[in-house]
């Protein structure tokens, strides 16, 4: 029974259980270097894989220097799906790392699954914090000493340092021994001072539970001070109040490199995930940490990445021939709707939604692309027949008979506008592959607030036989009143419902 310490028992299993895993190394001691990533690419190609997932990613704000890009540039002329992880320092918009359009963006989710540590005061109140702290103190209690009050003058720190109990700050013979209060989450600080446990508290978000060292929860600053003797719990599981909601570490778009290409594409669950762990490295990775477990509970777009790969092989495993952009359609979109009522960076955090794998296998309609296309683009993006091969590997030019297309008409499964101006009037072009019934009519259904008005032409579309190709497009045009406005088109059969976001925002 997979769990870590009792907490989150269950079987363990993989997205797709039959599936073969090859791992290439590529990051070291002293970093991840592009020519270790770009030669992993390239092994991964010639073993003839049928999905990447690299849960790595840099501000690199081009495509051509981003060694991510390229390799999966050359994965996708293989007809190989890269998914990438959308990063872990949000929530800040237009800071994704990952974003080419020939690449899978998955940005991390919440579930039903949070944990809760209990804080027992000598007064015998009880505070409520979050934590993943696997420890028994059996109720013992421990005088509370403050940060703040045990700088380690020998080192240089006084009060003003200390009090946020970073590593080195604290004075190990005033700390050793109690439970030391923080005015942040600090990771190691306590540990390494020779504390029994630690209280943090701050205004951060407590969307997530980290996991620490030595007993420790993480406190809402209304809960006020704390200077009684305390004891800290074994930490609970208990239901999450925001599911699914993109975490506040998830990486948002915009994207940087090409304002009206959406992403993160979908999102889907990386917080608090129950997962295999290596028995040579501790639970925290931190020197001095002597806990070896075959399971561990641990976070992050790299968590959510994976769920992507493995849906992936699993439609691929029904439809063989589908091309790497006809298995990202299916999956962006058969996604779950989402809110901008508890995600105010609406598509920005969230892309299409939330990942539907059982939906993914018979998405209706697919939105198909092809190395032609992706070229196109990039020159349509102003990029020089030089800037051009650096990315392709190849004598691709930015000339003559191509001249480019314009990123909104690039054949994805969404729809994103930049506009320096509040009006704004675009069309899309798109084109759709029947991969659902033989014969079959589909009718757009539009959502859009006030603000925006969204025109599909035709209005209807009839497929008379599997692998019919049929075009259509879609104006859009408004007047903002706000830094972004957020609607939808799905086509719908009775059926299928093949959903895309349209996404209209204002640029500097």
């Amino acid at each position: 029974m997979a769990n870590l310490y009792g907490l989150v028992q269950g079987t363990a299993r993989g997205g797709v259980p039959l599936a073969r895993v090859a791992v290439y190394k590529v990051c070291w001691s002293d970093g991840c270097h592009d020519a270790d990533m770009l030669a992993a690419f390239d092994d991964a190609i010639a073993d003839g894989v049928d999905v990447i997932s690299i849960l790595i990613g840099f501000p690199i704000r081009d495509y051509f220097r981003d060694s991510i890009a390229i390799g999966a540039f050359h994965a996708m002329r293989s007809g190989i799906l890269t998914s990438t992880s959308a990063g872990n320092d949000g929530p800040h918009l237009a800071s994704i790392n990952n974003f080419s359009p020939w690449s899978l963006s998955v940005a991390a989710s919440t579930i039903d699954r949070k944990f809760f540590t209990e804080v027992l005061l000598g007064s015998g109140k009880t505070n409520k914090g979050i934590s993943i702290n696997t420890f028994n103190l059996k109720r013992d209690m421990y005088p509370i000493i403050y940060g703040g009050n045990a700088p380690n003058v020998s080192a240089g720190y006084n009060g003003s340092k200390s009090k946020y109990c970073r590593r080195g700050t604290l004075d190990s013979n005033l700390v050793k021994g109690k439970i030391v209060l923080c005015d942040a989450l600090a990771n190691s600080g306590p540990f390494y001072a020779g504390a029994v446990g630690a209280l943090m508290q701050d205004d951060g978000p407590k969307d997530k539970a980290d996991s620490f060292p030595i007993p420790t929860s993480y406190l809402d600053p209304k809960a006020g001070r704390i200077f009684t003797s305390t004891t800290i719990f074994k930490s609970y599981e208990g239901p999450h109040k925001l599911v699914p909601y993109v975490v506040s570490f998830s990486l948002r778009g915009l994207n940087s490199a090409t304002f009206d290409i959406l992403k993160p594409d979908l999102i889907a669950p990386g917080v608090h995930i129950l997962a295999a762990w290596s028995l040579d490295n501790p639970v925290l990775g931190v020197w001095g940490d002597n806990t070896f477990v075959p399971y561990n509970i641990i976070l992050g777009t790299s968590m959510a990445c994976p769920h992507a790969p493995a849906t992936a092989v699993y439609i691929k495993s029904f439809h063989p021939t589908w091309s790497l952009a006809a298995i990202m359609s299916a999956l962006m979109t058969a996604a779950l709707p989402m809110s901008a009522d508890i995600n105010s960076e609406a598509e920005f955090a969230y892309g299409a939604g939330h990942i539907n794998p059982v939906q993914s296998l018979d998405p209706g309609l697919l939105y198909d692309a092809d190395e032609t296309d992706y070229v196109n683009f990039l020159c349509g993006q102003n990029y020089t027949t030089k800037a051009l091969q650096l990315v392709t590997g190849d004598h691709s030019t930015c000339s003559g008979l191509n001249n480019g297309t314009a990123a909104w008409d690039l054949n994805y499964p969404s729809f994103a506008l930049s506009t320096s101006s509040k009006a704004f009037n675009r069309t899309f072009t798109r084109i759709v592959t029947n991969v659902g019934s033989p014969t079959s009519t589909y009718s757009p259904v539009v959502k859009a607030p006030t603000g925006i008005e969204v025109t599909v032409i035709p209005s209807v579309l009839t497929f008379s036989s599997v692998g019919q190709k049929l075009a259509f497009s879609v104006m859009v045009e408004g007047k903002l009143d706000s830094f972004m406005l957020s609607a939808s088109v799905t086509w719908a059969d009775g059926v299928h419902q093949v959903r895309s976001p349209i996404v209209v925002f204002l640029v500097a």
